[in-house]
């Protein structure tokens, strides 16, 4: 995976219509990572979470990675503005608009984050739109787009659906092309700097007809061997797989005694029956007569003459023994009696092993960009702190305590006002927090929007949930923490806001 490291200074312009105050300079430097580079990656990435919805996206569990780190201590701290405030207007909201709302009316905006965790299983964060040139960025935590747990880089197969709900996606699946963070967080994750930003493709839901395109590797002799293939395709993350498994098939050409290590019992077809030396399988005709008992695994029942004629088509080996269904039927003669008999016939074949992925296992339609569909928020940065934040995430799990206050299906809400913090279990100087009742599973990402306008179901982005904290030690989480947003993180926003995806499909 290629990375690209954006250094220096970046230029003071915001978007062209989106400027209400911007940094003297956008200090600090950006990292960048591929997240599905090209379509047919994108759309293996979609193929593979509509296509085991149940195991993936309502299986999935909330990714806690590090959600939890400032569990000890929360004191008041001092994050400080770099620079002049600035907002960006939300999508919707370039011209400055009035509108009041008694009712806290959920954004549209915020959804679910879902990826492959360093474990190998689903996850989910909380993501939100954010305004862009191409209306097709997410905002979220670092912490939910690398995979600080193992060093791996991005997280695989991410994508961000907005509106999720046990399992639909009333605007489709986004999946994400480019992720961005600070340096500092991406080298050292720094938690001033948890933060990043992420384009997504434009957003697409199944369709009828989609057809399955199986691709099979080469045949591995030991399943040892095709484990050690797998494991090889599983680490390149754009093989273009959305599933792969190791499948067991049989060298009908190679038969071998019973007990042979990778081999296995089965019953046979005609060829196979042809090739398997059938007298030392214990069907000896000149055996005498009392050798054949029904029931013993040598005869499985004695039958008529007239069952023991074959229907037309049925192969025979030129001496009367037939097989019809995998069962195969004899006759011999004992004085002038002639016995009939049936057989199911078992022999032991050498087991090979493929490797099997599935490429594309259903059609996709495009439903457009993020920010056409759902809107997106503004941006707020070097913003006083004491403002009031409404946070919107899917928080689950439970508190210190055990009482389970969420469970992570709805999209949920809390309000107050920000003040300086300092963590001591997280490694950050500069961070903000907002008292709130969230348990940490699920809130990683959670939007933290200033202004916020009910009726339009818009504000600015002013943080995103990195952990949540018992401070008074009662055993109930009451504050969430968020890094400071200032011209560093305009910084990061800019480059990624200025980023066009495209089509999938």
């Amino acid at each position: 995976m290629k990375r690209t490291l954006i250094l220096g200074g970046l230029s003071a312009g915001l978007l062209a219509s989106a400027v209400v105050a911007a940094p003297a300079q956008a200090a600090g430097d950006v990292a960048s990572d591929s997240l599905a580079s090209t379509n047919l990656a994108a759309q293996q990435v979609a193929a593979f979470w509509y296509g085991e919805m149940k195991a993936n996206l309502i299986g999935a569990t909330p990714y806690n990675v590090e959600t939890q780190v400032v569990g000890k201590h929360v004191s008041t701290g001092g994050p400080t503005a770099d620079t002049k405030p600035g907002v960006v207007p939300a999508i919707g909201d370039e011209k400055k608009t009035t509108s009041v709302s008694k009712n806290v009316n959920l954004p549209k905006t915020t959804g679910k984050v879902f990826f492959i965790g360093a474990d190998g299983k689903p996850h989910w964060c909380t993501g939100t739109s954010l305004q862009s040139s191409y209306k097709n960025l997410v905002a979220t935590a670092g912490h939910c787009v690398y995979d600080t747990a193992s060093n791996k880089a991005t997280l695989d197969k991410w994508v961000f659906i907005p509106g999720y709900y046990q399992g639909k996606t009333p605007w489709g699946i986004y999946v994400g092309k480019q992720a961005f963070t600070h340096y500092d967080f991406d080298v050292y994750e720094d938690g001033d700097r948890n933060y990043a930003f992420v384009n997504v493709y434009n957003g697409v839901l199944p369709v009828a007809g989609g057809t399955d395109v199986d691709w099979v590797s080469k045949p591995y002799p030991t399943k040892a061997q095709a484990e050690k293939a797998k494991a090889e395709l599983e680490a390149k993350k754009e093989t273009g797989y959305s599933k792969l498994e190791i499948i067991e098939y049989l060298d009908h050409w190679k038969v071998v005694p019973v007990g042979t290590p990778e081999s296995k019992k089965v019953d046979v077809d005609w060829d196979a029956f042809k090739k398997a030396n059938w007298p030392k399988q214990g069907l000896d005709p000149k055996a005498p007569a009392n050798s054949y008992k029904a029931g013993t695994g040598v005869v499985d029942a004695f039958i008529t003459q007239n069952e023991f004629r074959a229907p037309a088509g049925t192969q025979n080996d030129g001496d009367s023994y037939w097989l019809n269904d995998k069962t195969f039927v004899f006759s011999y003669k004992i004085g002038n009696t002639w016995k009939y008999v049936k057989r199911t016939f078992w022999v032991n074949y050498d087991l090979d092993y493929k490797v099997k992925g599935i490429v594309l296992s259903i059609g996709l339609k495009d439903v457009g960009r993020l920010g056409d569909n759902v809107g997106g928020q503004g941006l707020a940065y070097n913003q006083k702190v004491g403002q009031s934040v409404y946070v919107f995430g899917y928080p689950s799990g439970k508190h210190p305590d055990g009482n389970h206050a969420f469970t992570g299906h709805t999209l949920k809400w809390t309000y107050g006002k920000t003040f300086a913090a300092k963590a001591s279990d997280i490694k950050a100087e500069e961070i903000i927090g907002v008292k709130s009742s969230f348990t940490g599973e699920g809130s990683l990402g959670s939007s933290w929007l200033s202004q916020y306008k009910s009726a339009r179901r818009l504000g600015y982005l002013n943080g995103v949930t990195i952990g949540v904290a018992d401070t008074d030690g009662n055993k109930r989480y009451d504050t969430s923490v968020s890094p400071y947003f200032d011209g560093e993180t305009f910084g990061v926003y800019k480059v990624a806001a200025a980023l066009w995806s495209g089509k999938i499909v």
